[in-house]
């Protein structure tokens, strides 16, 4: 899943949550089918649905917040709300600044998507989110990367010609491939991180240890693979 290359460490941890009574789940709602805003102007999709699911058997009442990806650790950071839940990988750049729960997906490969068969992906321009592990994998690859602050910039970017290709999660291009017949997979899918979990504050272990309690229980039961399932968000434990 999208994974953010941390260029600075220097966050205060300031903002513990004392296990509140409301926990405030944090997400991008621009990342279907992983999270976004339903006509009805609510946040939906896979993580909507699991975290609802996790609040319920960890014995929690949370509300959602949307937040824009560039800001999302700093906002937990800083207690704009309780919990990351977007489609983020756990990363050791990551880990140094915020703590995650165990992995509720299994790792998701990353794709290349671009209007030619023939788009040379380790020389030319590729798009890819700001702030995402695709996006360092692309500067460290030789290629020249150009990044944009939403997803759908970086389709855009495909379909306009200011790039030949982007990088992003498989099944979050897989749909777009789907519906636009212009639009194709190239190259070998690129594995990237380890899978998807919950972001916390490092000071909110008692928080992080309910929710790994949750996670493990809808492993265990088979719910978990269901709704993985269910959204086509990855592969299933």
């Amino acid at each position: 899943m999208k994974k953010l290359i941390l260029t600075t460490a220097a966050l205060a941890l300031s903002a513990g949550m004392a296990m509140a009574d409301t926990i405030r789940m944090g997400t991008e709602g621009a990342y279907a089918p992983w999270n976004f805003v339903n006509d009805a102007g609510e946040i939906d999709g896979f993580e909507r649905e699991l975290g609802d699911e996790l609040c319920k058997r960890a014995d929690l009442t949370c509300e959602w917040v949307k937040n824009d990806w560039d800001s999302i650790i700093p906002n937990l950071v800083s207690g704009n709300y309780d919990v990351i839940i977007a489609g983020m990988s756990i990363t050791d750049e990551r880990d140094e600044v915020i703590d995650f729960t165990q992995n509720y997906t299994p790792p998701d490969p990353s794709a290349y998507v671009a209007m030619s068969d023939d788009v040379d992906v380790a020389g030319g321009v590729v798009a890819a989110q700001t702030g995402t592990i695709q996006a360092g994998y692309i500067a460290e690859s030789g290629a020249t990367l150009v990044e944009f602050a939403s997803p759908e910039e970086t389709i855009a970017a495909v379909r306009n010609g200011e790039a030949d290709a982007v990088l992003a999660d498989k099944s979050f291009l897989a749909p777009i491939v789907d519906e636009d017949a212009d639009l194709r997979f190239v190259a070998d899918e690129v594995p990237l991180g380890g899978g998807v979990g919950i972001g916390v504050r490092e000071s909110d272990g008692e928080l992080k240890e309910k929710l790994n309690a949750a996670i493990q229980s809808m492993k265990d039961d088979g719910s978990l693979n269901e709704l993985i399932t269910k959204w086509e968000v990855s592969s299933t434990f």
